[in-house]
C-alpha cells in the first residue's frame, strides 16, 4: 500500500525522527506525517524547524532530543561527513535511539563510507539501512521518491512503513550496506552528465538564434531528450535558479565518482568533464544555486540571454 493508505495503527509504538529538514527532508517528514507517523524533526536552522512545525510536526532543539528512543531515524543530511557526525559526533545519536532501532541513511556517499558507518552502528545493536533517494524536492513532498536501499532483512522489515510513506518505488538492492550507495553513484554520474549536456545544448540553441521554448518542445519529443533536459530546462527558460538541487551537490557527487574510478583504475572522462563544469559554475559564485546554473555559465561565457 502507498503512504496515503497506511493506517495510523501501523505506527503504534513507532517513534520516527527526521534529521535534516531542508528541501528534501521537509518533504519526506511531511509524507511521514500524512501516513500517520509520530514524527519529531530536527534541523540546525530554526527557520526550517518552524516550517515543519507549521505542517503539524513536532520539533526538537537537538538531534539527540529528536532521536532519543526513536525506533526509526531518517537522516537527510548532505553527505557522509554530516552523517558520521550525526551518528558518532560529540552529540551523536547512535546510542540514544531505540535499541534494535533502524537508522535510514539517505545521504549520497561513497560505498566504503556507508559500509564503515554501518559496521560501527550495528556493533551497538542498531541497524543501518543504506537508503539514498532520487526524485527531487517535489517528489519528496508528495511521497513519490525512488529509494535505493540495501540492508538486512530485519532493517527492511522495521523500516517498511517509513519507506512506503516516502516512496513510490523502492529498489531492494541486497543485504550489505554500501550496495545502494554504489547504485546511487551510477545514477549521479548519469544525472550530472545529463545536466551538463542539457545546459550545453540549450546554450548552443541560443547561439544559433533558435526559439528556446520551441527547442524545448521539439527535444522533449525527440530522441535527444533526457529526464534532466525535460526537468531542468524550464528553470533555465524561466530564469529561476532557486536551488531545488544545488550546483555544489554535483561538485560533491561527481567528485565521489572520480575518486571511486581512480581507486579502481576506471576511466570516467565524461564524468570528469561534467565535474569541471560544475566546479567552474561554483567558482563563478553559483554553487548554492540550482544545478541548472551550468547553463548560466555557458551564457556568461558566450554572451547569451537564455530567459527569452
Amino acid at each position: 500500500m502507498h503512504s496515503n493508505e497506511v493506517a495510523s495503527t501501523g505506527w503504534d509504538r513507532v517513534g520516527v525522527a527526521v534529521a535534516g529538514l531542508g528541501s528534501m527532508g521537509l518533504g519526506m517528514a511531511a509524507s511521514l506525517l500524512r501516513a500517520g507517523a509520530d514524527v519529531t524533526g530536527y534541523d540546525p536552522d530554526p527557520n526550517k524547524r518552524e516550517d515543519f512545525a507549521a505542517l503539524g510536526g513536532k520539533v526538537a532543539v537537538s538531534s539527540v532530543e529528536a532521536s532519543r528512543g526513536a525506533t526509526l531515524v531518517v537522516s537527510v543530511v548532505v553527505d557522509a561527513g554530516q552523517t558520521e557526525a550525526l551518528l558518532f559526533g560529540d552529540e551523536g545519536i547512535a546510542t540514544v535511539m531505540a535499541e534494535d532501532g533502524v537508522f535510514i541513511s539517505c545521504a549520497t556517499m561513497a560505498p566504503d563510507r556507508a559500509r564503515r558507518m554501518a559496521a560501527r552502528l550495528e556493533a551497538t545493536g542498531r541497524h543501518y539501512l543504506d537508503a539514498p533517494v532520487s526524485g527531487g524536492a517535489r517528489r519528496a513532498a508528495d511521497g513519490s521518491l525512488t529509494i535505493l536501499a540495501s540492508g538486512t532483512e530485519q532493517a527492511f522489515a522495521r523500516a517498511a512503513p517509513a519507506l512506503d510513506a516516502m516512496s513510490a518505488t523502492l529498489h531492494r538492492l541486497g543485504e550489505a550496506p554500501g550496495e545502494a550507495a554504489a547504485f546511487k553513484m551510477v545514477n549521479q554520474l548519469l544525472a550530472g552528465v545529463h545536466i551538463a549536456a542539457a545546459s550545453e545544448a540549450i546554450a548552443f540553441a541560443a547561439r544559433e538564434g533558435l526559439d528556446l521554448h520551441r527547442v524545448y518542445e521539439v527535444i522533449t519529443a525527440s530522441a535527444g531528450n533526457s529526464w534532466m533536459f525535460e526537468n531542468r530546462v524550464p528553470h533555465i527558460l524561466d530564469g529561476d535558479y532557486r536551488p531545488l538541487s544545488a550546483v555544489d551537490i554535483f561538485v560533491k557527487d561527481l567528485g565521489i565518482v572520480l575518486d571511486m574510478g581512480r581507486a579502481s583504475s576506471f576511466p570516467a572522462p565524461l564524468a570528469s568533464a561534467a565535474l569541471q563544469l560544475f566546479i567552474m559554475t561554483s567558482a563563478a559564485g553559483m554553487g548554492r544555486d540550482d544545478d541548472s546554473s551550468v547553463a548560466r555559465l555557458y551564457a556568461r561565457i558566450a554572451g547569451l540571454d537564455l530567459s527569452l
